[in-house]
């Protein structure tokens, strides 16, 4: 079974990881998708973001890493994916991601989404919080798992 992990990853986290670590026993396949939006302003190119997590994963070849710009549900179509992987931190982020499994649901039934709770010690990281501490030249060793590429 295949899944797709969809994100805009910038950056990846320790969060992020986990996540995938959580998955793996669970699917022979699980594409970490990097999403291209317009409507944000990135940090890391998407070039960039995707030499970062295939370097992390570079010894498991159970994990893909892409970069896509369309609905994720025509990605995991065309990926021949049953199932979307999402992480989740809080009460939060449940509510948000369960709006988009339900709509994700109603374009493509054959596609699941499957929750992954953060562990604790990684519920407070998100992106925003890594970018912010990148631009203010602040240690993120405990956040990333590549800041010595960052050097």
């Amino acid at each position: 079974m295949k899944a797709i992990f969809p994100g805009s990853f910038d950056p990846f986290t320790y969060g992020h990881k986990a996540i995938v670590e959580q998955a793996l026993p669970l699917f022979s396949t699980i594409i970490i998708a990097i999403g291209e939006n317009n409507c944000k302003k990135p940090l890391f190119s998407v070039e960039q973001r995707l030499l970062h997590i295939r370097a992390i994963f570079a010894n498991n070849p159970k994990i893909d890493v892409l970069i896509y710009s369309d609905l994720t549900v025509n990605l995991c179509k065309q990926q021949q994916a049953q199932f979307i992987i999402r992480g989740l931190r809080n009460s939060s982020d449940f509510e948000f991601e369960k709006s988009i499994a339900q709509a994700n649901s109603n374009m493509e039934a054959s596609v699941q989404t499957v929750f992954f709770t953060t562990p604790p010690q990684f519920s407070h990281i998100s992106s925003s919080i890594v970018r912010d501490m990148i631009q203010y030249k602040r240690n993120i060793e405990s956040y990333i798992p590549y800041s010595h590429l960052l050097v």
